[in-house]
């Protein structure tokens, strides 16, 4: 049996977002072992959920081959922490909100910067410290096509998020996963202008990926673009570590080689073969869920043996994205200003032009900050963060910078290589085997994340306990809301 992202997304959906439903009730459930593969914030939230609904006899394995957060990390330069992976959270992420609000976590102090459009040639978009005087630049420059823009994005975020009927029910998300963004847009009434010049300079910064994404992944990135975002004070990797610690996980350093079906009589379990710092071994677990992207351009180094049928190579790849983080003076001369003392923004987009070899640079502020902090002037050395499709050569750092006293490159495979061709993964790949990362495929996200693992933590309780009149109903929606 396969169960399809639409479906595991439903329940989710009706539920209003952060506030948990779900009780313990432990004495409907017979005792399991289940294992968690990948400590990034799905995997993370995976084993708290789990641990929600099994209770705290069970005991919640979490296998990592690298550090905790996955995605979600950070960088040291001098002497101060930056966020190299995940950086921000929009205000409708309703589970990262409660998953900070029940780990103690804070909000990270917001530092105010300006942002910029760059073409290669010239800035041609820019903001001021006059709210009103932004407004009348984007309304003559591009008619109102910024008004129908955030009430889409607005209005799918709240149904995506509260779970109205209009996008949980029916195919209208599953439409939005196979067309266009740039199709979905021109039909708005959006000007192919602002496509140009805004939309995709998002793209580019948030997926690093053009206009031809799916409608709904584009709308996920365009709400990470607006101003009512935040951080984890002392890093977002923190609400990973946190959760593990609240759920009592197990959390295994381990690299999963291998994942085998073993029958016993009716039942069933998985045997997962892995290596650790000491050697390799082997354990048996009833559910598994896995974490961590399975696509061959990954290179999970996880392998199916004994199915039958054999699994399928999961299609599609995954898009690499370089963050370099370098300590420098920028050349802002590069950017039309060269005097660095005039130039007034904290960010730099880039619009989708052949020749720029870069998708934003940006100033950056470490994960702590204290509250004499200020940002640094162009005139100073700061900490910046750079986006690019490839490893800046060194010719390309001595054009965005003027000097540099250290750099150091993050290589991601960062998001899906979006198309709207592509169809969303299953997400139980067999009976008690099931897949977190094809929510990626809808939109790349820490809530979208979260969003999965809630509902495969509920799914796999439903279908442990053998409650199928739970599972696959056509009224999911409603039987969610009235047994919860």
């Amino acid at each position: 049996c396969q169960i399809s992202l639409g479906k595991i997304l439903t329940p989710c959906l009706s539920t209003g977002g952060g506030h948990w439903p779900f009780h313990h009730r432990t004495s409907l459930c017979v005792s399991c072992s289940p294992a968690v593969v990948g400590a990034g914030i799905g995997g993370s939230a995976t084993a708290h959920f789990l641990r929600q609904h099994f209770g705290p006899e069970v005991q919640v394995d979490v296998f990592e081959k690298g550090e905790v957060g996955g995605r979600l990390a950070t960088v040291t330069v001098n002497h101060n922490d930056y966020e190299s992976g995940g950086s921000i959270i929009h205000s409708l992420n309703l589970h990262m909100q409660e998953f900070v609000k029940q780990l103690g976590l804070k909000y990270r102090r917001n530092v105010a910067g300006k942002m910029a459009v760059f073409n290669g040639e010239e800035v041609i978009l820019e903001e001021t410290d006059w709210y009103l005087l932004d407004l009348f630049r984007l309304w003559w420059r591009y008619g109102i096509s910024f008004i129908r823009l955030q009430m889409w994005v607005e209005e799918i975020m709240e149904k995506f998020m509260r779970g109205t009927a209009g996008l949980s029910r029916g195919s209208g998300f599953i439409n939005m996963t196979r067309r266009p963004l740039s199709d979905s847009l021109l039909e708005l009434g959006v000007s192919q202008r602002f496509i140009d010049e805004v939309i995709a300079p998002v793209m580019r910064i948030n997926y690093g990926q053009n206009v031809s994404i799916p409608a709904f992944v584009g709308a996920v990135s365009l709400a990470g673009a607006q101003n009512n975002l935040w951080a984890v004070e002392g890093g977002n990797k923190l609400v990973c570590s946190g959760l593990l610690k609240m759920a009592s996980a197990n959390l295994l350093q381990a690299q999963v080689n291998s994942i085998s079906p073993i029958h016993s009589g009716e039942g069933l379990q998985y045997q997962l073969s892995f290596t650790t710092a000491t050697g390799t071994a082997s354990e048996l677990y009833d559910i598994v869920v896995l974490a961590t992207p399975l696509q061959a351009s990954v290179g999970s180094g996880v392998q199916f043996q004994g199915f039958t049928p054999p699994f399928d190579e999961l299609p599609g790849s995954y898009h690499s994205t370089v963050a370099t983080i370098v300590h420098g003076y920028l050349n802002t001369s590069f950017f039309g200003f060269p005097d660095p003392r005039l130039f007034p923004f904290a960010s730099v987009l880039t619009t989708d032009t052949p020749d720029l070899f870069f998708n934003s640079v940006a100033s950056v502020c470490p994960v702590n900050i204290s509250a004499g902090f200020r940002r640094k002037q162009p005139q100073e050395a700061g900490v910046y963060k750079v986006f690019s499709p490839q490893l800046l050569e060194k010719s390309q750092l001595k054009t965005l910078f003027r000097s540099y006293y250290s750099v150091q490159v993050t290589e991601w495979q960062a998001c899906p290589r979006y198309s709207s061709s592509q169809r969303l993964p299953p997400v139980e790949l067999h009976p008690n085997l099931y897949y977190l990362n094809g929510i990626e495929w809808a939109g790349s996200a820490m809530e979208m994340s979260s969003v999965a693992a809630k509902n495969i933590a509920l799914l796999a309780y439903h279908r442990w306990n053998r409650q199928t009149d739970m599972v696959d109903q056509r009224d999911l929606v409603h039987r969610i809301k009235t047994e919860l």
